[in-house]
């Protein structure tokens, strides 16, 4: 008969361990290793089933149905999925606490409870009657959706497979307060989670249910849990922000159906998540005017181009080692940027604190932001702001080049949509003849030494 094996299990990274230590070798986090019991599987030859042949299909054919999406009618949200929910499936959305993943689930239940969908909403966190006043305070209480408190996920599997109701949509709040009974583990743990997220797959899979789950996240701003979680599922979102600003950001870095690093943009209001159709102009409404250190970013995040201000303040430091700030962007970039512009163009920071933001609570990753960063710190070094009308754009190399990066097109269209009328960017590789007549004029960047030329040409304008 098989034996159940007891097991010391990470809960951070989910490294097995063979007795317990106060260090994971995985991870090298202190006091996160816990007991757990895992089932030992039965011996060959101890009434052990038979496993069946799989039948197998060719690439080539026809799907048996056509597979529709469920449309939210909240288009950042579809926006970010892909163009909507595609059933069976199952979407991961992690955020930090209190950043808004419940009340954006709840509208979008409700939104599609509205355009005729089944949805069910099961909460491990809330009881009934908290979760109907948060739906009284945004507003969305006719909707018909189906509530319930529950942890158990047998409980929950045996719902969703009865025949009274076929859901098309169902939300599970979280998956760390969901366990099953069966392992020998609190809810929250390595096992219950993988565990737990599984069997409410399995079953999602099969009966062609869209499941959509939230994830805590630990203070790394990572999934909680195994990282298998996030292999397991179809679709993983972060809900990202800064308790300071109004506005929320719905990332993608996994999409099985869609393109991956979509952004939608929402803002917190008291009747919940409010819709930014145009988040750069929203992001430019409180920029200043001819303010040293200032410079406009045409960005790209996704398929959507975003125009963000980039702020830098250099400033005398009196420190052996002058600090070096960072909000929305990454630090050791910054080193780089610094790095460069100090070998390339003679212009010293090493004596100054040095202090980056990116205005709006968003988060640029992409490489394209260096030349903005590069033109902002010129412009506190030198005390000379930049004009109101400049867009800037490119990738820096350590040889002080400023590469060609993605679709200059579309970023230079949205600029000249908000009214810009000058732009830096690189050096095209080639002419491309069907670029847009855009009225925006481009000044092509071939090293960050084009910067500086560009900072002289500008206060030659200025004196005459």
């Amino acid at each position: 008969m098989a034996k159940s094996q007891r097991n010391y299990i990470c809960q951070s990274c989910g490294t097995v361990h063979r007795k317990w230590s106060g260090k994971c070798d995985g991870c090298l986090e202190w006091n996160t290793i816990t007991e757990e019991v895992v089932e030992a599987a039965v011996p060959k030859g101890m009434g052990a089933a038979k496993g069946r042949a799989i039948p197998l299909y060719k690439l080539e054919g026809e799907n048996h149905e056509k597979i529709t999406r469920h449309i939210s009618k909240m288009a950042e949200f579809d926006r970010v999925t892909g163009g909507g929910l595609v059933p069976g499936s199952a979407l991961l959305i992690g955020g930090d606490p209190g950043i808004g993943k419940s009340t954006l689930l709840l509208q979008i239940v409700c939104a599609l409870a509205n355009s005729g969908k089944r949805c069910a909403y099961f909460s491990g966190e809330e009881a009934v009657d908290q979760v109907r006043l948060r739906a009284s305070r945004l507003g969305v209480t006719g909707a018909s959706v189906d509530l319930a408190s529950a942890n158990n996920v047998r409980d929950i599997i045996a719902t969703l497979e009865s025949d009274a109701e076929i859901y098309d949509l169902v939300v599970i709040d979280s998956i760390q307060t969901m366990y099953v009974d069966s392992v020998d583990s609190a809810p929250g743990t390595v096992t219950q989670v993988r565990t737990s997220a599984q069997e409410l797959i399995r079953v999602a899979k099969r009966r062609g249910i869209c499941l959509l789950i939230v994830g805590h996240v630990t203070k790394d701003g990572q999934i909680a849990g195994p990282r298998v979680l996030e292999h397991m599922v179809d679709t993983v979102l972060y809900f990202e922000g800064d308790r300071g600003h109004p506005f929320r950001i719905l990332r993608t870095v996994k999409n099985r159906f869609g393109a991956t690093d979509e952004i939608g943009v929402f803002e917190m209001a008291h009747e919940g998540l409010v819709e930014v159709t145009n988040p750069s102009e929203i992001f430019l409404s409180q920029r200043q005017e001819n303010v040293p250190g200032s410079a406009v970013l045409a960005g790209l995040e996704g398929s959507r181009p975003v125009l963000v201000e980039v702020q830098a303040l250099v400033a005398p430091s009196a420190l052996p080692s002058p600090r070096r700030a960072v909000i929305g962007w990454d630090q050791n970039r910054l080193a780089m940027v610094l790095a460069v512009i100090e070998t390339r163009c003679g212009i010293q920071f090493s004596g100054c604190d040095v202090f980056l933001n990116v205005a709006g609570g968003i988060r640029i990753s992409e490489p394209a932001a260096d030349a903005a960063v590069a033109a902002a710190l010129i412009s506190a070094q030198m005390q000379r702001p930049l004009p109101e009308d400049l867009i800037i754009f490119g990738e820096i190399g350590l040889s002080g080049e400023i590469r060609q990066v993605s679709q200059p097109d579309l970023r230079l269209k949205e600029a000249a949509k908000l009214g810009f009328k000058q732009a830096l960017c690189p050096r095209a590789l080639k002419k491309n003849k069907q670029a847009p007549d855009l009225a925006i004029k481009r000044r092509e960047l071939s090293s960050t030494g084009d910067i500086m030329l560009f900072f002289a040409d500008h206060t030659e304008r200025l004196a005459s």
